[in-house]
């Protein structure tokens, strides 16, 4: 695998080929993942869940996401590393900017955001002093508290209405990828048809441009599994193999099936 970059992604979005991506937090497990031949790893700060042993995102720090991206950065040499902006980092756009600066210079070669159209003027601004930004929307775990629990988004006509709106004006806003989670199936598939940036899903169903599972996850260390997740170990004999399959299922359309989907 060369080295992957924006304008890359943004070409396999535009010949129709799908590529995958998954978490990781330190050097190993990212060594890993690029050897599988996964183009894109997210440092996501659901390390507060699968590392820490927290009950949500909230508690995890810049500090913390700055550690881990540098792990990763270090054994990483050719995947695309996005880092979360950990909650309550990036309410004004000062505080975007110096927050965003830590993870980029740790190592990240993008910084992801959750919410709405209410990150536009940050969006903007972080890509007008070179940051480049992944929008996430749908069920946004950092808002978990508001949202009353990790319940799908997007099924009532209205909601749907907003979340489509949403994606496109994030993307006018600068934002260079979209995360879509947990959302029915046809919405998904109508948010990436109408943008042309890549859109990369998780419970989000089949037609996005790419698929993201937490690393712990696919490899069957959950003990009570979302819907959309999984276990590529079951049948493969160690972790390499299981994330190559995971990568190969991802590009040629076999997962995620009807039953990892919500309609």
């Amino acid at each position: 695998m060369s080295a992957v970059t924006i304008t890359g992604l943004h070409s396999l979005k535009h010949s129709k080929t799908r590529f995958a991506c998954v978490t990781a937090y330190d050097a190993g497990f990212a060594r890993l993942a690029e050897q599988a031949g996964i183009e894109v790893i997210l440092i996501g700060d659901s390390l507060g869940m699968v590392v820490h042993g927290h009950t949500s995102t909230v508690l995890v720090t810049v500090d913390h996401m700055r550690y881990h991206t540098h792990m990763v950065n270090s054994g990483s040499n050719k995947a695309y590393l996005i880092a979360d902006m950990p909650f309550a980092s990036y309410a004004t756009k000062r505080d975007a900017l110096a927050n965003a600066k830590v993870l980029m210079q740790a190592g990240a070669h993008m910084v992801k955001l959750e919410g709405g159209k209410h990150l536009c003027e940050i969006i903007t601004h972080l890509v007008q002093q070179g940051i480049p930004v992944c929008a996430h929307i749908g069920l946004t775990p950092q808002s978990v508290h508001v949202l009353g629990g990790y319940k799908v988004q997007g099924r009532e006509e209205n909601q749907a209405a907003l979340l489509s709106e949403a994606s496109q004006t994030l993307q006018d806003a600068g934002a260079q990828l979209l995360v879509m989670e947990c959302m029915p199936e046809t919405l998904a598939k109508h948010i990436d048809q109408q943008l042309d940036i890549p859109t990369i899903g998780i419970g989000a169903g089949r037609y996005t441009t790419a698929q993201v599972l937490v690393m712990q996850d696919l490899l069957g260390m959950t003990e009570t599994p979302p819907r959309f997740v999984k276990n590529f170990l079951t049948q493969t004999n160690s972790i390499q193999e299981a994330l190559s399959a995971y990568a190969t299922a991802v590009k040629e359309g076999h997962f995620p099936a009807d039953e990892h989907c919500f309609q």
